[in-house]
């Protein structure tokens, strides 16, 4: 009896967790004997390799997310895993944070700055150095090693808190508003350098801002949060081309996903306040 030629279906490979997994997070602080809800109810996965930004306004509760994934902040119910269900989470060994200002200890030199993290974590002292120098190259500072921070600019210098965040080769990099403090020419220069850095280093980066330009420029996937307590009022991909240069802001689809963000956060596409009355 001839075999079956019928073709044989093989099983399809498992899809991989997503490296930052967050279900259902709450987190209330309590001061003088109250209690104020800052995080409401907020789910996210973010991929491994992804470039996702978080974005809402001012006050709302983007800084309390991104603390929470740094375990800097504890939750009060919900899920955070960072690194998969097989890889417990492993605090700052697992994440490296970049602050909304650089942080540079002034009585230390850039490359001695960079190596904090190593420092603290007691990693091998020689290969942190070598890998420092390295990221100082990467971020557009080489030769700058035995400079104090006053002699960098601000740009300089949140450049080289950057290059701290990676010296210990983090599973995720957090960022929160780490660009906001600076001047819109030094700002738009961040942003190119940051999505170079990204592509050279391929590691998995969640960006904090409250710029709605911004977060749809840096992104490969934006998601958005609510006025506090912080709720996530939608998750969206950013069908936009990658490399990516300035001239993006004259592209259609970058004016329609803002204008997305705008409605999402209450605003109409003419920038007027969308507020129901009585």
């Amino acid at each position: 009896m001839p075999a079956s030629s019928s073709p044989v279906e093989l099983a399809k490979p498992a899809a991989r967790p997503p490296l930052i997994r967050m279900r259902g997070v709450k987190k209330i602080y309590r001061t003088r004997g109250e209690e104020v809800l800052a995080v409401q109810d907020v789910t996210l996965d973010v991929e491994e390799g992804e470039l996702v930004t978080l974005v809402g306004p001012s006050g709302c509760g983007k800084s309390t997310v991104l603390k929470i994934l740094a375990g800097l902040h504890p939750h009060d119910e919900g899920e955070v895993q960072i690194g998969g269900p097989d890889h417990p989470f492993q605090g700052g060994r697992d994440v490296g944070m970049v602050f909304q200002q650089p942080l540079l200890l002034k009585w230390r030199r850039i490359l001695d700055n960079v190596l904090l993290p190593a420092e603290i974590l007691g990693l091998p002292r020689k290969a942190a150095r070598e890998r420092a120098r390295d990221l100082l190259a990467m971020v557009g500072l080489p030769g700058v090693e035995d400079r104090y921070p006053y002699e960098l600019s601000g740009g300089m210098q949140q450049r080289a808190a950057i290059a701290r965040a990676f010296v210990h080769d983090p599973k995720v990099v957090l960022m929160d508003e780490p660009f906001g403090a600076l001047d819109a020419l030094t700002r738009e220069r961040m942003n190119l350098e940051l999505l170079r850095i990204w592509a050279d280093s391929h590691k998995t980066i969640l960006f904090v801002t409250h710029g709605i330009q911004e977060a749809v420029f840096l992104a490969t996937r934006v998601a958005v949060l609510t006025s506090g307590p912080a709720r996530m009022a939608d998750t969206f991909t950013v069908d936009l081309p990658m490399p990516r240069n300035l001239d993006l802001h004259n592209d259609p689809k970058f004016g329609a996903y803002t204008h997305r963000i705008y409605r999402l956060l209450g605003l109409s596409t003419d920038g007027s306040a969308n507020i129901k009355r009585d």
